[in-house]
């Protein structure tokens, strides 16, 4: 029969559209276990992929004969070579293009909304790591807010809406993933602004992003007004743009809260979250669209693919937001912590300039879900 190619873009789409898709895993269990492909109806099989070397006839069974068959590996190799074979089973079958690499790595761009005085804002979702991102536009010009190190991405775009990245944002220092805002800065001459309070011992010149910070993208005077809100990390900072957008960083999500153990502070840090999330959010309009810098299950994403809420609906449902003893806050907070991501002290060393490891090494570092949430 037939192998086919299915790409990180065309599973992001299953993903989003919430189709059916059956996923025959060939990375060890325990890589399987850490970090999977996603959806509400997807399906999947972890069978090793050194335990079919010698043929698959002992998986055929398992195999549905009425769904879209996807193999998945680390980089691509395996998951061929074993499409293949059920090719020669008889089976049609597709691999993932790039394997989980490409899946960590893909972007999906989904406008969000229009701005009051013209521009647009739209949110880059790294589905496959949990990561989201923003570009704001307005008459010719763009500030990118959040990005990843797939910079290309961000300033393909902003070509593509004949746009000039005049601006560029981190909320706060990352410890998940590797931020691609200063070399966005540095490739396009933008302005980048980093919270000083997260910025001790970076080795490169920023502007500091302060609270009451104001920042106008393009002529219609797009503002973009800066919220200190401390918690997640000692520097976090909101922004909040057009008065419509809420981008609450790491402190807020939609199903959870950030976690404030990153830097090695949590029992210090948890009251700057609380007084954040329950004090400085509280007196904001509750019409406020709050677009995070990260979710943490599919179930977050909205049918678009777009991840937001309104700040009232989140302070109804999310559990985080809730919890009116202060004391039982801080014991969530820092005893149901998940584990800490992958190379965590490495990321924040690479973002602040101390070490400038290779791309392959910065893959390797990011591997792994999003783990910046408490549920």
């Amino acid at each position: 029969m037939t192998v086919n190619i299915m790409t990180a873009q065309e599973v992001t789409r299953k993903v989003i559209h919430q189709e059916d898709l059956f996923i025959l895993d060939v990375r060890n269990e325990d890589a399987f276990a850490d970090w999977k492909i996603e959806g509400k109806h997807f399906e999947y099989l972890n069978v090793p992929y050194f335990d079919l070397l010698d043929g698959v006839e002992g998986i055929l069974g398992k195999l549905p004969s009425d769904q879209d068959i996807l193999v998945v590996c680390a980089k691509e190799g395996s998951s061929v070579m074993i499409a293949e074979m059920l090719s020669e089973e008889g089976l049609t079958v597709s691999y993932l293009q790039g394997g989980m690499k490409a899946w960590s790595e893909h972007l999906e761009p989904v406008k969000v909304g229009d701005l009051n005085k013209g521009g647009e804002i739209y949110q880059f979702v790294r589905i496959g790591k949990g990561c989201l991102s923003y570009v704001v536009i307005s008459d010719g010009e763009a500030a990118v807010i959040d990005a990843t190190r797939m910079t290309d991405v961000f300033v393909d775009f902003a070509a593509s809406k004949s746009a000039t990245i005049t601006h560029v944002f981190d909320t706060h220092l990352h410890a998940d993933h590797i931020s691609g805002g200063r070399n966005i800065a540095e490739q396009t001459g933008a302005t980048y602004w980093l919270p000083e309070k997260d910025a001790e011992n970076v080795t490169f010149n920023y502007q500091a992003l302060e609270h009451g910070n104001t920042v106008t993208i393009g002529d219609t005077a797009i503002d973009i007004h800066a919220l200190y809100s401390p918690g997640h990390t000692i520097g976090s900072t909101s922004i909040i743009v057009d008065d419509t957008y809420l981008l609450s960083g790491d402190i807020l999500f939609i199903d959870s809260i950030g976690r404030p153990d990153l830097a090695g502070k949590a029992e210090d840090w948890v009251g700057d979250l609380r007084e954040s999330l329950y004090s400085r959010y509280k007196v904001l309009s509750e019409d406020l669209i709050v677009l995070p810098a990260h979710f943490m299950i599919m179930d977050e994403l909205n049918e678009d693919g777009s991840v937001a809420e309104t700040l009232g609906t989140l302070f109804e449902k999310n559990h985080g937001l809730n919890i009116e003893d202060e004391d039982a806050f801080r014991k969530m907070v820092t005893e149901n912590l998940p584990p800490q991501p992958n190379a965590y002290q490495e990321i924040r060393d690479t973002n602040k300039g101390i070490i400038t490891p290779d791309e392959e090494k910065q893959r390797e570092m990011e591997i792994g879900p999003n783990r910046c949430a408490i549920r």
